[in-house]
C-alpha cells in the first residue's frame, strides 16, 4: 500500500503490512509486522523490516505530517549531535501528499523504564530497587540538561535500556535552549517538575533525597525545593485534568463511545473482555453473587475469563426518580471518574473497567459500571472485635490516619463514609461506593463536608465506645 492509505486505516491496520517508500537508493517495501504505538490517522509506530533489515518504524500521515516529521528530525538531530545515547537514524523522508518516515536501528529487547518501573512500583517506598529505576532515568535527564537539551514530554517511557546503556528517544520532544551549554535554572526546574510530577504521590516526600542522583550528574545549579514543589504541583494539576478528560473521550487509555442511545468507556487494555460484560450486564448481574438488589442499585460480583469483577447496575425506580435523572450525568457516570481521580491521585481504590449509560433519544436511564473486585474485610468488619477495648491493630489506625490525611491533601470528600465503603487490603484501606465523591475546589466548601464524613466514620460506633473515643483522638481534625 502507499504511505498515504495508512491515514484511513485506523487505530488497528491488519498486520503484517506492507508500505511503498522511497530513499535515494529507490523505492523498497517496508514490512510493518507489529505497532507500539497508534494516533490513529497520524503516527504509527512499530517493528518492521527494511531492505532485510529490522527497524523501528515511525510513520507520519495526514495533514499535519510534514510538520511532526521536521520536529521528530530536529529531535533526533540534536541528541546525535550532543553526543547523547539514542538509536542510530537509519533512513527517512517526507513525500508531499503521502507522509514522512523515520527508521530506526531496532533495539531487540530493549526495556523503557516505565516497564521496569511497573515491576517494583508496589515494593515499600523507596525500595532500593525503585532507586536503581530513577536514578538511572534522573542520571539520563541530567546529562541532558548538561547539553542544554531537555525532553518535552518526559516521562519513563521515553528511556530504554539496552545492552547496558540508556537510549533517549522520541525526538520530537526534544528541544534546545542553547545546544552544548547547560540549560537555565528555570528551564531545570520547569522539566523536573514534569518529571517528578508523573510519579506517584507517595513519593513527593523524598523528591529532595532523590535528586541527589541529578545534582551528581549536572551540579550546574542550586535547584531550591520550594520552587521545584510548585512545579510539580503545577504539573500535576494539569496532568490530573487531562486525564480525567481522557477518560471521557476515544483515546490511547479509553475506548469511549458515545451516541443518542447511550454513552460507553471502557479502559482499552480490558476492551474484549469488557465489552462483552455491557454487552450482557443484566444477565451476568442475576448469575453473579448479589450483594445488593432492588432499590437505587443492584451490585453483584461477576466472574469473568476466571477473575472476579465487581458490577453495579443503577437503577431508575419509577417515573419520578427518572425525572430526577434523566438530565444529569449518571451515578455510574460520576463514580467512573472519581474512580479514575482516585487512582492518579494514589488514593487506593477499586480500578474502574468500564461504564455504561443507557439513553432514550440522549435522555439517561439506566446505567452500568464494572470494576475490580476486592477480596478483603471491610472497616466494620474489621474493628468489631475492638469497640469495647479500642485495641484496634496500629497498622490499622495508621492506614486510617493515612488515607484521612490524603483525602485532606487532595481537598476529596468521600459523602457516605459508613464502615462498609472501606476494604483492607494490601496493608491500606481502599475506598468504594465513590457516587457521591467530591474534589474541591476550595477549603471553605472542602471543611464542611470533610467534618461530615469524619462525623460519619465515628457513627459507626457508639459514641460512648473506646473504640470510638479513640478514633476521635485519632483522626485529623482541620485547623481552625
Amino acid at each position: 500500500m502507499r504511505l498515504s492509505e495508512l491515514q484511513a486505516a485506523g487505530r488497528s491496520p491488519t498486520l503484517p503490512l506492507s508500505i511503498t517508500l522511497a530513499d535515494a537508493a529507490g523505492s523498497a517495501d517496508l514490512q510493518l509486522l507489529s505497532l507500539l504505538r497508534v494516533l490513529p490517522g497520524q503516527r504509527y509506530v512499530g517493528a518492521a523490516i527494511w531492505r532485510g533489515t529490522p527497524v523501528l518504524a515511525k510513520l507520519l500521515v495526514g495533514g499535519n505530517a510534514a510538520r511532526h516529521f521536521q520536529r521528530e528530525l530536529d529531535g533526533v538531530r540534536l541528541l546525535a549531535q550532543q553526543h547523547l545515547t539514542t538509536p542510530k537514524l537509519l533512513a527517512d523522508g517526507l513525500v508531499e501528499g503521502e507522509g514522512g518516515w523515520l527508521l530506526f536501528e531496532f533495539l531487540d529487547g530493549a526495556e523503557s523504564l516505565a516497564d521496569a518501573w511497573a515491576a517494583v512500583e508496589a515494593m515499600p517506598v523507596l525500595a532500593d530497587e525503585q532507586q536503581a529505576v530513577l536514578a538511572e532515568a534522573l542520571t539520563a535527564v541530567a546529562q541532558m540538561h548538561a547539553q542544554g537539551l531537555w525532553q518535552e514530554d518526559l516521562h519513563l517511557d521515553n528511556l530504554l535500556r539496552h545492552g547496558g546503556k540508556l537510549y533517549l528517544i522520541d525526538g520530537a520532544g526534544i528541544k534546545a535552549e542553547t545546544p552544548g551549554q547547560p540549560l537555565t535554572r528555570a528551564r531545570v526546574l520547569e522539566n523536573l517538575g514534569v518529571f517528578f510530577a508523573q510519579l506517584p504521590k507517595r513519593l513527593e516526600p523524598f523528591i529532595e533525597e532523590l535528586l541527589v542522583h541529578y545534582l551528581l550528574a549536572n551540579a550546574e545549579h542550586a535547584l531550591p525545593m520550594e520552587a521545584l514543589q510548585k512545579q510539580v504541583d503545577k504539573v500535576r494539576h494539569w496532568r490530573q485534568k487531562d486525564y480525567l478528560e481522557k477518560a471521557g473521550r476515544e483515546c490511547s487509555l479509553f475506548s469511549v463511545e458515545r451516541s443518542l442511545s447511550g454513552l460507553r468507556a471502557i479502559a482499552r487494555d480490558q476492551l474484549p473482555d469488557l465489552l462483552a460484560v455491557l454487552e450482557q450486564a443484566d444477565a451476568l448481574l442475576e448469575q453473579g453473587h448479589l450483594y445488593k438488589t432492588g432499590g437505587a442499585a443492584s451490585v453483584a460480583r461477576i466472574e469473568v475469563q476466571g477473575r472476579s469483577l465487581i458490577l453495579k447496575r443503577y437503577n431508575i425506580k419509577n417515573t419520578a426518580h427518572w425525572f430526577k435523572r434523566f438530565w444529569r450525568p449518571s451515578r455510574a457516570w460520576h463514580s467512573w471518574i472519581e474512580g479514575q481521580r482516585l487512582m492518579f491521585l494514589d488514593i487506593a481504590t477499586p480500578r474502574p473497567l468500564a461504564v455504561l449509560e443507557q439513553r432514550v433519544l440522549g435522555l439517561r436511564s439506566r446505567a452500568y459500571l464494572v470494576t475490580e473486585y476486592l477480596d478483603g474485610p471491610d472497616l466494620s468488619e474489621c474493628f468489631a472485635p475492638y469497640v469495647d477495648s479500642g485495641d484496634a491493630p496500629q497498622e490499622q489506625l495508621d492506614a486510617l490516619v493515612q488515607v484521612m490525611q490524603q483525602l485532606i491533601r487532595e481537598r476529596i470528600s468521600h459523602g457516605d463514609f459508613k464502615g462498609h465503603n472501606l476494604f483492607w487490603a494490601d496493608g491500606k484501606w481502599w475506598l468504594i461506593d465513590l457516587d457521591a465523591m467530591c474534589q474541591h475546589a476550595t477549603g471553605l466548601s472542602f471543611a464542611p463536608a470533610y467534618a461530615r464524613d469524619r462525623a460519619r466514620l465515628l457513627r459507626n460506633w457508639p459514641s460512648g465506645s473506646a473504640l470510638y473515643q479513640r478514633l476521635d483522638q485519632l483522626l485529623p481534625k482541620l485547623t481552625e
